[in-house]
């Protein structure tokens, strides 16, 4: 797995944020659009793309996008 295609994938289950709005340090939780539909965006993602199955309380125990990686990458 690799931060720069995760950030990719990440970046594009927001429809109106810009991805390059979008970095390692990004507090996403602070980002306007996310939403609790969002995060069942990147429980898909992990799991569709990745492989990982990642629950609610994974990601709310995350803050920043990197944070959200390397989560990801230890399940």
């Amino acid at each position: 797995m690799n931060f720069d295609e995760f950030l990719a994938n990440f970046a594009e289950q927001f429809d109106d944020t810009d991805p390059s709005e979008i970095a390692k340090d990004t507090i996403f939780h602070d980002l306007e659009e996310w939403s609790s539909l969002t995060g069942m965006s990147v429980i898909a993602m992990a799991k569709m793309m990745y492989g990982k199955t990642v629950t609610g309380a994974d990601i709310r125990s995350c803050i920043t996008v990197e944070d959200l990686f390397h989560m990801i990458e230890s399940k």
